[in-house]
């Protein structure tokens, strides 16, 4: 299992909203409203995890520079960039999904504070806002979380180390021991080259030595070797580095090196042009490869991304705006996005997601964009009470639209989250099962809420009626 990258910093201010708790496709729940008994989720097989834009649900944002880790037991877990403002701290964020990516809940931050040998190292100027760019990768037993601390719009920055010996928040032996600087700069890399040393991606050549892609603007990326189980940089690190990508133009703006291994190559991911500028980010998703690990890294064309090359492989498209600061797991890109559909805060920097596909040996996602739809909404279901009452709703849209269900007991007037997990429509339909409703539970409202990256609908209400068995009317 390994993981992930990111980049440049600068999360959205605000605590995170969370979206609707999204849907139902597979499951059945009890109501949970007047007379409403527990939570019951029907046991189905889950579909085949689609390749293209996954839909997600829950707490998804403020999610910046997302590295992504679907660990062993199926868990799928992201950290992100601290808040501004150190709030909450300013250290690094956590989320997690129990399934597979779906509903994401946000698990709180690594530490309380920032450390505080990172405010002594900056203590000649202001303070860096928050932490950046975590990177989590796990060997031998040992889970190493990389971050960055930097002042904003300077190269005066360090990327420093914590280790763990667990992912999971609830183990007894959950800790993250901070474990110092790793590199920094200013400083000269690869032979009097600047750097910006933020933005670390993990990965180990064929024969297990460990390196750090780093950089951002000035010269570009560098690969440095590290070692284990320090996890910190080998000797001569710097000065043996390898320059893997430059732009050769006015501010070289790339970023957020990951490599990823796959079928006998090396792919880098890299962010191109501007972040953190909302709807006017310009940010994409840049691709090339190698035999190698430590290069060279040829794009589509042929060209060097040390030379100006790199294949565009995802960008703006939709709501979907400046997507970048990338990692990969288990062929999962994840990545954060200024959300274009957001219409209570325009531009929240979101967490996306987005299943590989490969043709000819490069990897292909899919930027279609087709907005979210109800084409047959859910019906009216009358049923005796106890009995089993399920509705249906067929929906369209690209990615696949997650659903959720809402409920009213007061004629709409009021709408509340019904408690059923969500769920991709990955066949075009989804389904909430009333396993035990009551008489309480008679007139109740009910409607399916559709969304994807691009928008949310709302499908047409249907009403629950629920009858009396035989013999007990009036009772």
């Amino acid at each position: 299992m390994r993981r992930s990258s990111t980049r440049r910093a600068l999360a959205a201010a605000l605590v995170a909203t969370a979206l609707v708790a999204l849907t139902s496709a597979a499951g059945g729940t009890a109501l949970a409203g007047p007379g409403a008994v527990g939570t019951e989720v029907a046991a189905r097989g889950k579909p085949a995890l689609p390749t293209g834009g996954l839909s997600v649900a829950g707490e998804t944002a403020p999610v910046h520079d997302p590295a992504l880790v679907i660990d062993d037991d199926g868990t799928w877990r992201v950290y992100s960039t601290g808040l501004v403002n150190r709030e909450n701290g300013g250290t690094i964020q956590m989320w997690s999904s129990h399934d597979e990516g779906v509903t994401w809940a946000y698990d709180g931050t690594v530490w309380d504070e920032i450390p505080a040998w990172i405010d002594e190292r900056f203590a000649d100027g202001a303070l860096p806002d928050n932490l950046w760019a975590p990177e989590v990768y796990e060997h031998d037993g040992t889970y190493y979380l990389y971050y960055s601390a930097s002042r904003f719009g300077t190269n005066t920055s360090v990327t420093a180390l914590a280790t763990n010996t667990t992912l999971d928040p609830e183990d007894p032996d959950y800790a993250w021991v901070d474990q110092g600087p790793v590199i920094s700069s200013p400083a000269d890399i690869a032979g009097g080259k600047t750097f910006n040393a933020i933005d670390a991606g993990i990965v180990e050549g064929a024969d297990g030595t460990p390196y750090m892609a780093i950089g951002s603007y000035w010269y570009g990326v560098f690969l440095v070797e590290l070692e284990w189980p320090s996890g910190k940089l080998a000797d001569g690190a710097l000065q043996n580095a390898t320059h893997l990508v430059d732009r050769f133009m006015a501010g070289n703006p790339v970023e957020a090196p990951y490599i990823y291994a796959h079928d006998g190559w090396y792919y880098l991911f890299v962010s191109f042009d501007a972040c953190c500028r909302g709807l006017d980010s310009t940010y994409k998703v840049a691709v090339g490869r190698s035999r190698d690990v430590t290069g060279p890294y040829l794009d589509q064309d042929g060209k060097d991304m040390l030379g100006g090359g790199g294949t565009v492989l995802l960008e703006s498209h939709g709501a979907v705006v400046g997507p970048g600061g990338q990692s990969v797991s288990d062929g999962v890109l994840a990545f954060h996005y200024y959300d274009g559909a957001n219409e209570e805060i325009p531009g929240f920097p979101t967490l996306g997601l987005q299943r590989l596909g490969w043709q000819d040996g490069w990897p292909v996602v899919d930027q279609t964009v087709e907005l979210p739809a109800v084409s047959v909404a859910p019906r009216d279901v009358r049923v005796r009470a106890k009995q089993p009452a399920t509705f249906r709703v067929e929906v369209t849209g690209t990615p696949v639209p997650v659903v959720t269900w809402e409920v009213s007991d007061d004629d709409g007037a009021t709408w509340r989250t019904a408690p059923v997990a969500a769920a991709r429509a990955t066949d075009g339909v989804a389904r909430w099962t009333i396993r035990h409703p009551s008489a309480q539970d008679d007139g109740t409202l009910v409607r399916a809420v559709v969304a994807n990256a691009h928008g949310t609908v709302r499908s047409d209400p249907a009403s629950l009626t629920v009858v009396a068995p035989p013999g007990r009317a009036g009772k």
